[in-house]
């Protein structure tokens, strides 16, 4: 075994508000020093000699994880115009194959695809592997074809860094177009077929300017339709499955604007705002057409906690305002998406998913009833104004991803596909439901447990548990199947999610309640999640592991300084552990975006205490026994800087912590590594030190 490397300290004073915190290992910033990069390589290597002894294990996992998966699948196709979307892959592979076939005009039944079954008439739009070949890290980005279907278009980024290159294809002659685009975001074709629409980041890696590029012509000549000056505020745009307007958006966590150009006229022209910003008030909008009238559906929170929707007349968006599904306590309205005919409307009641239709003509809601006590579901893939189906993906703990064709003409599913899942998987040997714990104000908050059902049910003796959690950003941790994770429930291993307040899973007050100068209700509610889960015999603190990562990674860093006794090991993806440094730079991506959740500390002397009360780098305990930490992050992540994990690392080993390690992805961004089957290792990586923390590396 090596010793694990120490970080030299390096005094970096750091004064706000009257307070000076000498950070020591600030110098690890510095991502194109010689030295910066020989520690993180020396990390790297003393985590790889600390886990050499489950190589046998790591590599059982990846075995059972590739076994369990048909390497060799398709998708449901998806019609859009004449022709049906899919894609495949293939055994070897690591990325997807995006193809299309013909469509009969009147034929609306996606075709039966069979693994292995070569498709008739199968054009392949763009092969992933080929694309990734010579690179060590790819990611496709945008990909899109025009509305006449003779042109492809789609993005690539070989580093990580999310910053994409735009390329254009003849789909009539095969010819690559010289219209290539570098440094965007998301990017799409105009409705006509001859223009690139896409977006731009600024410094900060915030998208703020949206383009128009013309086909055939140089990229200096662009044309640029909308930039957002605010720097608290993103821009994104998309066109209305009408195609009548484009839509451009301008948002922040808790304020929207919106703006339409009708693409019956000129591209180029002003584009028209919906409703003007209002601190606090957020909003989306769709367009569709309503006994003869051009109308605007717009979801809105204006004076309505867990939204509403109204719609306007698309003349007068700012005038009369009718309602459509009013506001109810509880019930977050999460979406709404318009169709010729009905609307479908998304939204969380209960903690679970939901969705819905709307009759244009009576503003009723009928809910698609679900049999499983916890499921996730959702509107997916629907780029057709009027199809006789509704696309539904559906999955749970139990159940893998699964994809249904609601028949509009008798309101019933239809299966297309469900995921296969090979080794002669069965659903009734697992368990799943939900328990609540009491926080330490009072308040209830779920756990979703999943178990396989051979080893007893959770609480009739002392398991290990595989505790999730994430809660920043109103996301919610939903209901979702995992082939990974089949080898911890098949070794006797519960997996359970603590819904944790900063989450959505309970509507917007959920996540109010753990934002801001509330945030410290996240952290406390996963530290009574897991006690819930000791006191209740379910587990014990010897084989209770946690996981969670980017902001999630922030709430591992966070219980690992209020709770270090309640947990064998704590695993930390990407991890937003020194929260405090960042968000008081304002130079960094994304920071100032960031204020509205976690709050202003550069400008606010209490927030700045706040934060500086809760954020892991800073409060590291000295000569506190620590559990096991497994950190892992990538070089070439914008969104949580590796630095973060590497000054948190080093400052727990000084403070005496015995088993941290760090691994850094040295090609890779925030997701981790590319690739399928580099994925699959990378999580029998962790999976493999889980199971070793838990005593179970044997099993």
């Amino acid at each position: 075994m090596t010793d694990a490397p120490l970080a030299a300290r390096r005094s970096t004073l750091r004064t706000h508000h009257g307070d000076t915190f000498d950070d020591p290992y600030e110098w690890m910033r510095a991502k194109d020093s010689a030295e910066v990069i020989a520690h993180l390589e020396a990390e790297n290597a003393h985590t790889d000699d600390e886990t050499a002894h489950l190589a046998d294990l790591r590599e059982r996992l990846f075995e059972e994880i590739k076994s369990r998966v048909q390497e060799t699948d398709l998708s449901v196709p998806t019609r859009r115009g004449d022709w049906w979307y899919y894609s495949r892959t293939e055994e070897g592979a690591q990325y997807g194959i995006h193809c299309r076939a013909a469509a009969e005009h009147d034929d609306w039944t996606p075709p039966r695809l069979e693994a292995g079954v070569p498709v008739p008439g199968e054009v392949v739009l763009l092969d992933g592997n080929v694309e990734a070949e010579g690179h060590e890290f790819f990611s496709l980005g945008a990909f899109d074809t025009s509305d006449d279907a003779t042109k492809l278009l789609w993005s690539t980024d070989f580093e990580g860094d999310e910053l994409y290159t735009v390329h254009v294809r003849d789909l009539v002659s095969g010819e690559t177009l010289d219209d290539e685009i570098p440094n965007t975001g998301g990017a799409f074709f105009t409705p006509d077929g001859t223009g690139v629409l896409y977006t731009t980041r600024d410094e900060a890696w915030r998208p703020d300017t949206l383009w128009l590029h013309r086909l055939g012509t140089p990229v200096a000549d662009d044309v640029q339709l909308f930039h957002e000056p605010d720097e608290k505020f993103w821009l994104g745009a998309g066109i209305t499955r009408s195609r009548r307007y484009l839509v451009i958006g301008v948002g922040s966590s808790i304020t929207s604007e919106e703006y339409l150009v009708d693409l019956t006229g000129d591209l180029t022209a002003t584009p028209r705002l919906v409703w003007p910003r209002r601190e606090g008030v957020e909003y989306s909008i769709d367009h569709a057409v309503v006994d003869g009238e051009d109308r605007l559906f717009i979801l809105h929170n204006d004076g309505a906690l867990d939204f509403e929707l109204v719609s306007v007349a698309a003349s007068d968006p700012q005038g009369e305002r009718r309602r459509v599904v009013a506001h109810e306590a509880g019930r977050r309205l999460l979406g709404m998406d318009a169709f010729r005919d009905f609307a479908t409307v998304e939204y969380r009641s209960e903690g679970l998913e939901r969705v819905g239709l709307l009759d244009y003509t009576t503003n009723t809601v009928d809910e698609i009833p679900f049999d499983e006590p916890l499921y996730s579901a959702g509107v997916s893939g629907n780029p057709e104004w009027h199809s006789p189906f509704l696309r539904l993906g559906y999955t749970s703990f139990v159940t893998p991803g699964t994809v249904y064709d609601l028949d509009l003409s008798n309101r019933e599913l239809v299966l297309r596909k469900q995921v296969t899942v090979l080794g002669g998987y069965d659903p009734d040997e697992y368990g799943q439901r939900r328990e609540w714990a009491t926080a330490s104000d009072g308040v209830r908050v779920p756990i979703s447990l999943v178990w396989k059902r051979s080893f007893g049910e959770p609480g009739a003796g002392a398991r290990p548990v595989h505790l999730y959690g994430y809660g920043s950003y109103e996301h919610s941790i939903d209901p979702g199947f995992s082939v990974a994770r089949l080898s911890e429930l098949d070794r006797g291993v519960i997996f359970a999610v603590a819904h944790v307040r900063g989450g959505g899973e309970m509507g917007r007050q959920w996540y109010e309640d753990g934002k801001l100068l509330s945030k410290r209700n996240t952290f406390t509610d996963f530290v009574s999640c897991g006690e819930h889960l000791v006191a209740t015999g379910v587990t014990t603190p010897s084989r209770l592991v946690a996981e969670g990562g980017s902001a999630g990674g922030l709430l591992m860093g966070a219980v690992a300084n209020l709770a270090p006794e309640l947990f064998a090991g704590i695993l930390a993806g990407v991890p937003f552990v020194d929260a405090l440094t960042t968000i008081l730079d304002p130079s960094l991506p994304l920071t100032v975006i960031e204020w509205d959740e976690w709050g202003d500390p550069l400008h606010d002397a209490d927030v700045y205490e706040y934060m500086k009360s809760y954020s892991p780098y800073e409060n590291v305990r000295d000569g506190v026994q620590y559990p096991r930490i497994l950190a892992v992050t990538s070089l070439n992540d914008t969104r949580v800087l590796y630095v973060e994990p590497a000054k948190w690392v080093a400052r727990l080993r000084e403070a005496g912590a015995s088993d941290v390690l760090l691994k850094c992805e040295m090609v890779a961004g925030h997701g981790g590594v590319s690739g399928r089957y580099n994925s699959w290792r990378e999580r029998a990586f962790e999976l493999a030190w889980m199971l070793d923390t838990l005593g179970l590396a044997e099993a």
